[in-house]
Formats: structure tokens, C-alpha cells, sequence
């Protein structure tokens, strides 16, 4: 039965939570025992549903928890059937299947599993396959709505220690008569679900001693190309977050979850799999591109109605793009959260979201490296704030020099948000990559500013690391720079987020050209099209100028460009709808980026407000 009440909702609930140990609050050590102990409690309920095209009328392939157990097992030991061993990476390279989750599950057990973006450009993806020192690779076979297979061909000469790939079939997808052949390669090549039922499905036919410590599992989290980083999770960090979503669902009880969010990422792996399996929960996977599919986007409050889903996780440009879709005669009541995650959502826009559509809408806040969470909402939010912290987890907000504490700030004084907990990862795979990571006796630096409140929430300010995030997508401003700074007619670039109503920001760049060149922005952009290795990385702007603002020690302030460029977009998008004014933004250290606004004529202000309700910017009128 359903708890009475939320157990983890305020900070006293947690420190009681945390009277009793970790070890024997949380006992189990992997996923697996999570996965496992379900099937005996829910066998053969639905634990997943598949839609391959999103349309209203699909029948969805569905597996059970049984299905769930049976199938990992299967995974693992086919992996180890091919000599996989423990330190040993399986990358999977593959869109939303029925398949994945079994695979990066069978994938720990064996050895490691590697997700991998699979929109990613075929060098950057030949880049982490090395980084994760994988030797097996498991992607989706020849199929006329997918280039993944020729992206895998493309790349395979460059990988010798790859010895097999597993390629994954799924009926109405791929094509079942291509022949699964690498001409002079000494890869093997193998149908995953032939050679998978083949296996034993009841036992582990090679079962290894797995601790909390063990590794299970390595994520890319971003790097310039030729240098991927590659964050380690152990199989205590995963078991961890499985049972943590046990003790804060208690008190609703189980649920159904749709899952448009990717399976390479971080979220999708533990919240909406591991995490929800290990609760009960029922997961309905919305097409293999998810979110991306506009039959899901047009169909979603179809899909809610239809399988009484009780809640979903987009980014704020799922909810941006949902807000224009009716919701007709579709019963949506059912739904009673939807977590927003992975890049900002503008307060206003979200109260708005939620007036139209009853729902609360909950921000928390996470990475790949904590295993997706350090914070998370309680039932009552305060507006603004990410949540409280996990138990056994601490947060602390500190002002460093480099990687030394210099000062623990105060209740609502801004700085580093440091982390420590059991969902904290192993650490980076390159050693060069920790360097800048950690700080005095394992506090992990996450690289985002924020400030605590008396009631122990958590507020998010801004970003130490220079960071711009695209709909969710971390962009490192380097992998725009690099190619920029070496076109011949270019002083310096930096490259900065601009603000974006649908995505929440955009990469774009300024320049400094070198005396007497007469390069353009567009010939600029175009060079960006072909040398920018990250597709959702080129630049969507470029504002050539007279200098860089720099700093009194002499480095570029990027602040400053960011603030100029937030000026320029609002002036610009209030003035395609015959709305003019002055607008003039600031970095606040409590509130993030804010814009003052002076509207020629007053009578424009409720307009106003409503063209920009949906740009995650503080807006304040001086008319």
C-alpha cells in the first residue's frame, strides 16, 4: 500500500531518514538485485511498452518485468560468451528501443556499458568508442530510416579493438533481409536477438563478484573533440538512485511514466529505468527518437489519456512545443507532474504551463557525474529553487581559487556548488580530466553557482564553467572556438549562449578579425558548418566586433558578452512584433541574467510580457 505521506519533504525528514545507516537502509549493491527483486514482486505487469511511430491508434510492443530480468540475463551472458571482461565496455550505439534497456543493464553485469549519442558526427563517435576503451559494440542494424550502420562502417577501420558488433534488429525498423556483413574486417559480426535467445534466461552462466565499488558503467559528458570525457559510475551509485526512487515514490505508489528522453543519457538510464523498475513502475518508451519525433510531440496528451500516464520528463523545449498542441477531448487528468530538467525553464512560462494545464511542473537538478540527481522537488517547491539534497548527500556553497576553498558562504551568498553523496561518480576515465574535478577531501566541483535558503533548497544562479546548454545539450564553448580561432582572418573568437525562446539557448560567437581583412559574418558561418564537428554546436549567429571586453587581469569577460547579446535578442524579437524599446541586461548573483526595459509606448507592456514569458530571463519594466 501507498505511504500516507511523503517521506523525504522536508530537510528534518531527511536527517531522520539518515538516522538509520545507508547500508541498511539501501542493502542492495547493483541494478541487477533492483531488476531481479521486481520481477519476483510484479512479474508479468508491464514494465515497459514500446511505440515505434508515436501514432495514436500503434499497438505497442510490451515487455514484462519477467521479460525485463530474463533479457538482462540473456544480455550478460552473451557478453560474456564473447569474452567480455570486467573492465571492458560495451558501446551502444543505438536510438530508443525495447532493446536498450536490457543492453546497458546486461552490459554492467558483464562489463561496462557505454551509451552513445547516436546523432553524433562519426568521428566524435570513433573518439569515445577509444575513450571508453570498449571492445564490443552493439548498433542498430542496416536500416532505411537510419544512417547508424554507415556510420559504424565508416568508423570501424579505426577501431581495432573492436572484435564484435552486435547488431540490433526491431521489426518495422530495420531491414531484416540486410546482410550483416564488414567486407575485410576482422570484426565478427552478430544478430543480437538471434544470438540472444540462444542464451541461458533463468541463471547467470558467468557470474562475477560485483561490489558497490565495482564499476558498471562509463557516460560521455561533453569535451572538445579528440578528447572526450568519459565520467565512471559505479554499480553503488546506481543501486543507490534504485532505491532512493523506491522510498520517494512510496507514497504515491506505482505508476505509469512516458520516457521521451534519449537512452544515451543520464536521466533516461536511471530515473526513467533503473529507478522506475525498481519502484514498479510502468515505462511506455514514445518512438526510438522520442521527443525528437513530431508524432509524439502531436500525439502526447493522446498518449497521456491513453495509458493514464501520471507523469513525464521533458526539457523546456518539449514544454515549449506541447504548449501549442490542444488537448482536445483527451482525458489528461491523470497527470500530475511533469519534471522539467537539464536547462532552465522561465518562471513565468512554467506558471502559465501549469494554470493551462493543472499540472505542477518540478525543476531538480543533476548531472551525469551524481548519477543524474543531487537535488530533487519535494511536493511544495519554492519557486526558483532545484529542490533539497538526497539523503546521505551533502551540498556545500563555497567561493573557490581554483581548487581551494577560500570561503564557505553563507545562507543565500552565492557560490560553487560542491557535492558529495553515494550517487557522486568514480571519477573521470583520463586522470587529466579529475584535475580540475574534485575539491578538498572529495567534495566533487560541479561548475554551477547557487545559494541555499534557511529551508535548505537549493537556487541555481549561473554557471562557474563556461558551459552553454541547447535544449539540454551540454556545449563546450570550445569545440566553436577551436576551429574559429584558427580561420586565418580571425584575432579571437568566444563563443557564448544567446538566449532562445524555444531552446533556451543557442551557441553564437563574437570575433575580432584581424586588420584589413573583410571576412563576413555569413562566409563565418559557413566555415563553422563544415569545421564545428558537433552538429548542435555550429553557431546560429555570429557578431563580429571592434575588441573583446576584458577583465582587469586581462582575460576576455564573457559576462559582459552574454548580456549584450540577451539585450540584442529581446530588442530584436519585441521589435518583429512593432514593439520598440531600450533594453539594457545584467548578471544578478541571485537571479541570473535580468533585463531592464523601457517601452516607448506603456499601453505595449502586457504584450510584452507575453512575447517574453518564455525566455529564462528576469524581466523588469522602468515605464
Amino acid at each position: 500500500m501507498p505511504a500516507i505521506k511523503p517521506v523525504l519533504d522536508t530537510v528534518a525528514d531527511i536527517e531522520a531518514f539518515e538516522q538509520i545507516p545507508l547500508e541498511r537502509q539501501f542493502p542492495a549493491k547493483t541494478a541487477l538485485e533492483l531488476i531481479e527483486h521486481s520481477a519476483r514482486l510484479y512479474g508479468d505487469d508491464p514494465a515497459l511498452d514500446f511505440l515505434l511511430t508515436g501514432r495514436r491508434d500503434e499497438i505497442p510492443q510490451t515487455l514484462s518485468f519477467n521479460d525485463l530480468a530474463r533479457l538482462t540475463r540473456q544480455t550478460a551472458n552473451l557478453l560474456s560468451s564473447l569474452e567480455l571482461k570486467g573492465d571492458e565496455a560495451v558501446s551502444i550505439l543505438l536510438p530508443m528501443l525495447p532493446q536498450s534497456h536490457p543492453l546497458i543493464l546486461g552490459s554492467q553485469v558483464a562489463g561496462l556499458a557505454n551509451p552513445i549519442n547516436p546523432l553524433l558526427e562519426p568521428g566524435h563517435i570513433a573518439e569515445i568508442i577509444q575513450a571508453a576503451d570498449a571492445r564490443i559494440v552493439a548498433c542498430l542494424a542496416p536500416s532505411p530510416h537510419s544512417d547508424l550502420w554507415q556510420k559504424l562502417l565508416q568508423i570501424l577501420p579505426g577501431l581495432p579493438k573492436i572484435h564484435t558488433v552486435l547488431a540490433v534488429h526491431q521489426p518495422g525498423l530495420t531491414d531484416p533481409a540486410a546482410r550483416l556483413e564488414i567486407p575485410g574486417s576482422h570484426v565478427n559480426v552478430i544478430d543480437f536477438n538471434i544470438a540472444l535467445a540462444k542464451q541461458e534466461s533463468d541463471r547467470l552462466t558467468h557470474p562475477r563478484a560485483l561490489k558497490a565499488d565495482t564499476l558498471a558503467a562509463c557516460f560521455h559528458t561533453g569535451g572538445t573533440t579528440g578528447k572526450p570525457k568519459i565520467a565512471q559510475l559505479t554499480h553503488g551509485n546506481m543501486a543507490y538512485l534504485g532505491q532512493l526512487a523506491r522510498v520517494l515514490n512510496a507514497h504515491i505508489g506505482r505508476q505509469t511514466a512516458l520516457c521521451g528522453l534519449p537512452l544515451f543519457h543520464i536521466f533516461g538510464v536511471i530515473i526513467l529505468g533503473i529507478g522506475a523498475f525498481s519502484s514498479g513502475n510502468r515505462i511506455v518508451l514514445l518512438t526510438p527518437a522520442g521527443f525528437r519525433n513530431p508524432e509524439v510531440i502531436k500525439n502526447l496528451w493522446h498518449h497521456v489519456a491513453r495509458f493514464r500516464a501520471n507523469s513525464f520528463s521533458a526539457v523546456p523545449t518539449v514544454l515549449t512545443a506541447l504548449a501549442q498542441i490542444p488537448v482536445g477531448d483527451d482525458d489528461i487528468s491523470c497527470l500530475t507532474r511533469i519534471n522539467s530538467g537539464a536547462a532552465p525553464l522561465s518562471p513565468a512560462f512554467e506558471k502559465r504551463f501549469e494554470e493551462r494545464y493543472q499540472v505542477m511542473v518540478t525543476n531538480g537538478y543533476g548531472m551525469t557525474e551524481t548519477t543524474s540527481l543531487i537535488t530533487r522537488p519535494p511536493e511544495v517547491q519554492p519557486a526558483g529553487s532545484v529542490g533539497l539534497r538526497l539523503p546521505y548527500s551533502q551540498i556545500r556553497i563555497a567561493k573557490l581559487e581554483g581548487s581551494t576553498v577560500i570561503e564557505n558562504c553563507a545562507i543565500g551568498k552565492t557560490g560553487v556548488v560542491l557535492v558529495k553523496g553515494p550517487q557522486i561518480f568514480a571519477g573521470y576515465k583520463s586522470e587529466s580530466d579529475n584535475a580540475q574535478a574534485w575539491v578538498e577531501d572529495g567534495w566533487f566541483n560541479t561548475g554551477d553557482l547557487g545559494y541555499m535558503d534557511n529551508d535548505g533548497f537549493l537556487y541555481l544562479t549561473g554557471r562557474a564553467k563556461d558551459l552553454i546548454i541547447r535544449s539540454g545539450h551540454n556545449i563546450d564553448p570550445e569545440i566553436i572556438e577551436e576551429p574559429l580561432n584558427r580561420h586565418p582572418d580571425i584575432l579571437s573568437a568566444i563563443a557564448v549562449g544567446m538566449p532562445d525562446p524555444y531552446a533556451g539557448e543557442l551557441p553564437m560567437a563574437y570575433v575580432v578579425l584581424r586588420p584589413g581583412t573583410t571576412t563576413t559574418s555569413a562566409e563565418l558561418l559557413a566555415f563553422c558548418e563544415a569545421e564545428v564537428p558537433e552538429r548542435a554546436a555550429i553557431p546560429k549567429r555570429i557578431e563580429i566586433i571592434a575588441s573583446m571586453p576584458m577583465t582587469a587581469v586581462g582575460k576576455i569577460f564573457r559576462p559582459l558578452l552574454r548580456e549584450q547579446i540577451s539585450a540584442k535578442v529581446l530588442q530584436e524579437h519585441l521589435r518583429q512584433q512593432g514593439i520598440d524599446a531600450e533594453i539594457i541586461c545584467r548578471t544578478d548573483s541571485k537571479l541570473g541574467m535580468t533585463a531592464s526595459i523601457k517601452l516607448a509606448e506603456i499601453s505595449d507592456q502586457a504584450t510584452a510580457a507575453e512575447i517574453l514569458s518564455p525566455y529564462n530571463i528576469v524581466v523588469n519594466y522602468l515605464n
